[in-house]
Formats: C-alpha cells, structure tokens, sequence
C-alpha cells in the first residue's frame, strides 16, 4: 500500500457528494488536499474538519471545470509549493434533465457536456504534463455504469460518461512508458444531490430515485477510489464497476415494495 501522507491530492468538485466523500477519505491519510468546485464557500467550510481530520494542508479555490481559459490559468498560477499534483481525481460532473432526446433541453445538454466531458480534458490536460515531467502521477476520474449501458430518457448523460471512458482508456494509453497511471471509478445509483440537480431542485422526484433500495454512499465510492490510488506503484487499477447489491446495471434494479 502506498503511503500518500505529504501528497498533493487535487479533486475537482469536492464541495458535495463523492467529491466530498473523497476530501475526507484523503484526508485519512495525510494528503495535501488542493480542492476546487464552484462553491467555494462550501470548501472554505470543510476545511477545519478536513484538517481536524489529518490532512497535512488545505488550498481550496473557485473553479468551474467547462471554462478553459480560468481552469489554465488556475491550474498555472498555484502557488509554488502546490504545483506538484500527485493525484489527480476528476470527479466534477453532473446530470440534467431526464427526457426523451428529441424532447430534451439544449441548455442541459450544454452543461453536461461542458463538465462531464470538456471540463475532464481541460484539467486533465492541465495536469498531467507536469505529472509526465516529475515522473509521477496518478489521474482517477468519475465514470458510471452509465457510460456502459444508455437507459431510456438519459442519452445525453449517457453519452458523456461513454466519452469519459473512451478518454481514460485514451489516455492510459498515451502515457505508457511513464509512470503515471490512470483508472476509472465507475458507480451505479449513489445516493447524492445527484437528481436534486438532474431535476432541477424538484426533491420530491429526486427521492423516488432511491425508493425501495439501499444505494451506494458517497463514502463506498471515496473508499474505492483510495484503494486505487494506494496500490503499488506499478499496480494500475485500470477501471472499477462497483454498485449497490441492489442494482445489476443501469437499467435492471431490485426494488422492495414498502
């Protein structure tokens, strides 16, 4: 197992859920923690409890991963003791909108396809040359079962975690002969604000998502994502599929009648 305390861990989106989950997880093990969302507010408040909870350190800024030009200039401009990004884990992401295609919102699909996908190469190509340069480095990034089976009514969302799976498997590729390594995390249904936000703030819609079974926790998906990134350093977990017992893929769920 490798030992990640003093390492600088970069998570996009870890102001809620998995991203959030992950902070902590790294934090367990004495990471430095350099964390971005749109919320800044909200890491600002994590961080005397991610510290409290052994991080090393904490830098927490404002990012929005689909605007290129803030995510380079963010990523060239860190502060000289917090360029050496050992970890990299891509997790901003989101879902909207649950509608048949030709129905859909072209605003939704514009910002799915903005952070799922073009915010993933923009961060990715932000940091992995340094990772090449410094001869270490380790890039997780957030797939879904999504990406493997399209369901009824989500191809957009689909679509764009099929992309994040080309793009990892892509990059793996491109970086033999280094050591960076590169995996893919992907979980089924996880019990987040996740269709909060894909409905718009409709709760109601949103807890029937989980009715009648136990999802995954943020803290099952963090907990596999620092398995990987703590195996040894010619060990690459190249992708994991990981759901609740509850879910055999993206369309087929047991479901308790209450």
């Amino acid at each position: 197992m490798d030992n990640l305390n003093g390492s600088i861990v970069f998570i996009t989106g870890a102001s809620s859920g998995i991203g959030e989950a992950c902070a902590f997880a790294f934090a367990r093990q004495g990471a430095r923690l350099l964390l971005c969302a749109r919320r800044v507010d909200r890491l600002e408040e994590m961080r005397p409890r991610l510290l409290e909870g052994g991080a090393s350190a904490v830098h927490a800024f404002a990012l929005d991963v689909g605007d290129r030009n803030a995510v380079e200039s963010s990523i060239a401009n860190l502060p000289p003791d917090w360029q050496a990004i050992e970890i990299l884990v891509n997790n901003a992401g989101l879902s909207r909108g649950l509608e048949k295609l030709y129905q859909g919102n072209p605003d939704d699909w514009d910002e799915m396809i903005d952070t799922n996908v073009k915010g993933l190469l923009y961060v990715t190509r932000a940091v992995v040359p340094g990772m090449v340069v410094r001869s270490k480095g380790h890039v997780i990034s957030l797939g879904s079962t999504a990406g493997e089976i399209t369901y009824p009514n989500g191809a957009v969302y689909c679509a764009t975690k099929a992309a994040e799976r080309a793009i990892n498997d892509g990059l793996r590729q491109d970086v033999l002969g280094t050591p960076v390594r590169v995996t893919s995390v992907d979980p089924g249904m996880v019990e987040t604000d996740f269709s909060l936000v894909r409905f718009h703030g409709d709760a109601e819609r949103a807890a029937k998502v989980y009715q009648g079974l136990t999802p995954l926790t943020p803290a099952d998906v963090a907990d596999a994502i620092v398995w990987a990134a703590t195996r040894p350093a010619h060990v690459n977990i190249a992708r994991v599929v990981m759901t609740t017992i509850d879910q055999a893929n993206s369309l087929l769920f047991n479901r308790k009648q209450s």
